[in-house]
């Protein structure tokens, strides 16, 4: 399991070690389960950097391109798609690997899925009517006034986790928050769970060079064909992804282009990726230089643990 935020070198990772050209023992004898709560859209593929069709055929990616950007992907659809995922790719002797930067989806496949309550129709569908009378900032407030860490931890436009949030407070009388996740990880699995960190400069530098490439490669013409030829809207959940949700609150008068936008709020999530991931036991941080090179200890140890998997 391979976790690291945006633009930190994840994929150069993956093809290294399990691709074609991989000069260890196990190439090609991976495949990988994004952990990216934005690549499970369909047309979505520059703002979300999906791996090219080319590098799929070489290394075959898993939760990609399975939801219309209308759709809602929940952890619990990721948790209960990845397990799938494993069983299936671990019948056919091969290693799941499961890498990405949404770290919420990779604690929770970790750790199992906190009890928070079932939903409710009858109090999901009056939250809904609330939303439509009182606005999205009204609910957010609501939110924040009453569960300020589950809060924190959603986008103010995020409908969807707002309106949970509430629902799960209206039926229980307690905050998202109180339902914490376990520190124990699931058993069934043997877990090698792997953190990438690079440098703070150097990873917003990277950034900054991985959307100025976004927007080389066509970025505005990918988000102009989704909203004209598909009609997706700002409340889209595929559409709250940075690099889209931007073009939908850009004004020209801020003295900020989209660009710029998409610069910052990637910085800005960089930081909190990390979060999800804090305590997670038998997890181990490598320090990544500068460039694309891995340090030789992380080669090392996975090439140790691939080993003990297919003796």
């Amino acid at each position: 399991m391979i976790f690291a935020p945006t633009a930190s070198g994840k994929t150069a990772l993956l093809f290294n070690l399990f691709g074609q050209g991989s000069p260890y023992f196990f190439k090609g004898r991976a495949e990988v389960i994004s952990a990216d709560s934005m690549q499970v859209y369909r047309g979505q593929d520059i703002g979300t950097a999906k791996p090219s069709s080319s590098e799929l055929a070489q290394l075959p990616h898993h939760l990609i391109d399975i939801m219309e950007p209308s759709g809602q992907f929940s952890v619990a659809d990721f948790v209960a798609m990845a397990d799938s995922c494993c069983a299936d790719i671990y019948s056919r002797g091969k290693l799941p690997v499961i890498a990405g930067g949404t770290g919420f989806y990779i604690r929770s496949f970790l750790l199992g899925l906190p009890s928070t309550p079932e939903s409710v129709p009858e109090v999901r569908d009056a939250l809904k009517l609330e939303l439509e009378e009182r606005g999205i900032r009204a609910m957010y407030e609501e939110l924040f006034s009453i569960d300020k860490i589950s809060a924190a931890k959603i986008n103010p436009n995020d409908a969807y986790r707002i309106l949970r949030a509430l629902e799960v407070y209206r039926i229980s009388g307690k905050p998202r928050s109180y339902f914490e996740l376990s520190m124990k990880l699931r058993e069934g699995y043997d877990f090698f769970p792997v953190i990438l960190e690079r440098g703070r400069d150097d990873l917003y530098r990277r950034i900054d060079m991985r959307v100025d490439q976004m927007f080389d490669a066509g970025l505005e013409k990918e988000v102009a064909f989704l909203m004209d030829e598909k009609g997706c809207r700002s409340d889209f959940p595929g559409m709250q992804a940075i690099g889209y949700r931007e073009f939908f609150s850009f004004h020209s008068g801020s003295g900020k282009t989209v660009r710029d936008m998409i610069k910052h709020d990637s910085r800005k999530y960089a930081k909190k990726q990390y979060v999800f991931m804090e305590g997670i036991p038998g997890a181990v941080k490598y320090s990544i230089p500068e460039g694309d090179e891995m340090p030789e200890m992380l080669i090392s140890d996975i090439s140790n643990f691939c080993s003990r998997v297919f003796s």
